[in-house]
């Protein structure tokens, strides 16, 4: 199978900003590389990329309209920078090529103190801690974002134990498995796209997660359930506009969980679920924000 590459020069001020219009637009796997091809797939915790020349690069199916996707982006930059981009190199990538590429730079990464997200092919560098065996393929999210990693320190903080858990844009079931992993009774995962809830359904197996600890539905499909931790990492608009249904999913004295967030739609977003949970002070990280609530025994419905 064969992958497409858009690459786009970028200064630090704007590198993420592009990786999350190519995320929004369907990249399957956002890098970024400096003018000496050094990868990061994740900066330090607290820290931002400073190269002066950042290429950030999006992977995207071969059969994917290119057309579509350069428009997006061009005007989604203007959008939100007033100025022009025209320089999107793209470039036809092998499928043994780009497992190659990924495999070497995708390693064991900690979140919080004792949570493990561990590519396929490695061993797991603590094996008593808790690992997640993740095949960053098309993962759909394998952890290194900052909404991601918000969320898995916040499962790692948190006792989860025996709780029913929801997923709602579960892509790779990432939280979902964390979240089984540290002692939750029940994940139902929630995908608009039926590959996300492939690559969960795989996920799962790889990570021997017995068949009826995890149901995957698509939005259409999802059954309205009472659960004690509704997590929700996607965007702030769809949050905003999802927040009476998940809300109404979490019993009194639940936790919703929300991340995909930009540091200037926190209130919005928060002032908009404080009709139903005591929203907690944000936790922001490299312009990302988790908000977390614990829902009130007599909100609004």
């Amino acid at each position: 199978m064969a992958w497409v590459q858009l690459h786009i020069p970028s200064d630090p001020q704007y590198a993420e900003l592009l990786e999350d219009l190519l995320l929004e637009v369907g990249a399957e796997a956002v890098s970024m590389e400096d003018s000496a091809d050094d990868p990061l797939y994740e900066p330090e915790r607290g820290t931002t990329p400073l190269w002066e020349n950042t290429r950030v690069t999006g992977l995207f199916d071969a059969d994917a309209d290119l057309e579509h996707i350069r428009q997006f982006l061009r005007e989604a930059w203007h959008t939100r920078t007033q100025k022009d981009l025209n320089d999107i190199e793209v470039e036809l990538l092998e499928d043994r090529e780009w497992t190659r590429t990924w495999m070497e730079d995708f390693h064991p990464e900690r979140f919080g103190e004792n949570l493990w997200i561990c590519p396929s092919w490695h061993e797991p560098p603590e094996p008593e801690a808790i690992n997640i065996m993740l095949d960053p393929g098309l993962a759909f999210g394998s952890g290194t974002h900052a909404t991601t990693r918000l969320c898995l320190e916040w499962l790692d903080h948190n006792d989860v134990r025996d709780a029913e858990v929801v997923d709602y844009g579960c892509g790779s079931g990432i939280l979902g498995l964390a979240a089984l992993k540290l002692g939750a009774r029940h994940v139902t995962g929630v995908d608009n796209d039926p590959q996300a809830l492939d690559a969960s359904r795989e996920n799962a197996r790889r990570n021997n997660i017995a068949e009826d600890a995890l149901s995957l539905y698509l939005p259409e499909d999802a059954p309205s359930i009472q659960c004690d931790l509704m997590l929700a990492n996607i965007l702030a608009q769809p949050l905003l506009s999802l927040a009476p249904l998940l809300a109404n999913q979490v019993r009194p004295g639940g936790w919703i969980v929300l991340s995909g967030i930009m540091a200037h739609q926190q209130e919005e977003v928060s002032d908009r679920y404080a009709r139903w949970f005591t929203m907690e002070s944000p936790e922001i990280r490299n312009g990302w924000v988790r908000l977390t609530g614990l829902r009130n025994g007599n909100g609004s419905q």
